[in-house]
């Protein structure tokens, strides 16, 4: 009974985590597809479809999953001279003041709100508050029990990730809930390989390189009407 018990408690969490009414405020960032919409990038269904997924494997898979992995099993030994690394490597390779932001108040927002599920011990919750910590490393913390896979810790960071952006892409390109959920629907037939491709990549090879969306983000400071603030 303890482990059917602690098997849906994991589940469930899972779930909370996954779901766009997590209180971190992920509905208000569209991490440059504002900006890739307002220079005409993107500007239909199949183009946003085309952008989330080169997003999903080039971004999400390169850096914030692979970073997500390493820091996941840095929490179950709790390293902290690892973590402190990863936070750096994290804030650091933030290449504009918009994402830096999005990834700082979404962490401190998420922290928030695992202090007050208390399903982990005050320790490492502190210690993480002192780390200034960002977005993987909090969800790190977060899905860094025992009775959570690696593997469903990615799974369901990268859907939630996927439900934001879809949202993202339904409100700025504008989209219908037909062409959202079709999206939604391509995203979550990619996520596994994306998963395979971060839980296969060392610290060594992990990467954050994306000039074009730099630029965009960079644009966006400045863009005259948006409604995202990245």
């Amino acid at each position: 009974m303890t482990d059917s018990s602690e098997s849906e408690s994991a589940y469930l969490l899972l779930l909370q985590l996954a779901s766009p009414a997590l209180p971190v405020g992920g509905f208000s960032y569209s991490e440059g597809l504002e900006s890739a919409v307002e220079q005409g990038w993107v500007k239909d269904e199949s183009t946003a479809k085309i952008w989330l997924i080169d997003q999903l494997h080039l971004i999400q898979a390169r850096s914030e999953m692979p970073l997500m992995h390493e820091a996941i099993l840095a929490w179950r030994e709790f390293d902290q001279d690892r973590l402190n690394a990863l936070t750096a490597w994290s804030v650091q390779t933030r290449e504009t003041f918009e994402v830096k932001l999005q990834t700082q108040q979404m962490g401190r927002s998420l922290l928030i709100w695992l202090k007050n599920q208390c399903v982990l011990d005050h320790e490492k919750i502190e210690f993480c508050h002192d780390l200034s910590p960002t977005w993987p490393i909090v969800f790190a913390l977060c899905v860094s029990r025992e009775d959570i896979s690696l593997k469903d810790g990615l799974t369901t960071f990268a859907f939630s990730w996927a439900e934001n952006m879809v949202q993202a892409a339904m409100k700025s390109v504008p989209l219908g809930q037909k062409s959202g959920q079709s999206i939604l629907k391509a995203l979550t037939q990619e996520i596994p390989s994306a998963v395979q491709q971060a839980l296969a990549t060392p610290g060594h090879s992990r990467q954050s390189f994306a000039p074009h969306l730099a630029i965009l983000s960079s644009l966006h400071e400045t863009q005259y009407s948006r409604l995202f603030r990245s």
